[in-house]
């Protein structure tokens, strides 16, 4: 199993850029598809993004397309997720997972889960 940790929320205002970290350990790092999720207060989980485990395909949301990035470093063991021209409506919990299925968008799909870091955005 993949045991995930994720960090770098924070409470910012609209407008704002914010890098959420996932660390990752246990089984090898490199072979997962990787994905960060989201949870906003009274609602389900909600695909954000997901990456390959070689980096070479992507996959958004349309409402986070060309605002977030998502990226990976294997050496490191280490996923990104890159928020800029953030919103109100982005407050949420944001979740990474693994899964070894090819850039999912389903929730039960993915195998296994951080603890989750909590994004704030005022207006």
């Amino acid at each position: 199993q993949v045991h995930l940790a994720e960090s770098g929320g924070g409470l910012v205002q609209a407008g704002d850029s914010l890098r959420l970290d996932c660390a990752a350990s246990g089984r090898t790092f490199v072979m997962y598809t990787m994905a960060w999720f989201r949870q906003a207060r009274g609602k389900g989980r909600e695909f954000v993004a997901a990456i390959s485990w070689s980096s070479g395909t992507t996959a958004y949301a349309d409402s986070v397309k060309g605002r977030f990035t998502i990226s990976r470093d294997n050496a490191k063991n280490t996923l990104y997720l890159q928020m800029n021209s953030l919103k109100p409506e982005d407050t949420a919990v944001y979740s990474c997972a693994a899964t070894k299925g090819v850039l999912p968008r389903t929730v039960g799909l993915y195998d296994s889960w951080g603890q989750g870091t909590r994004v704030t955005v005022s207006s």
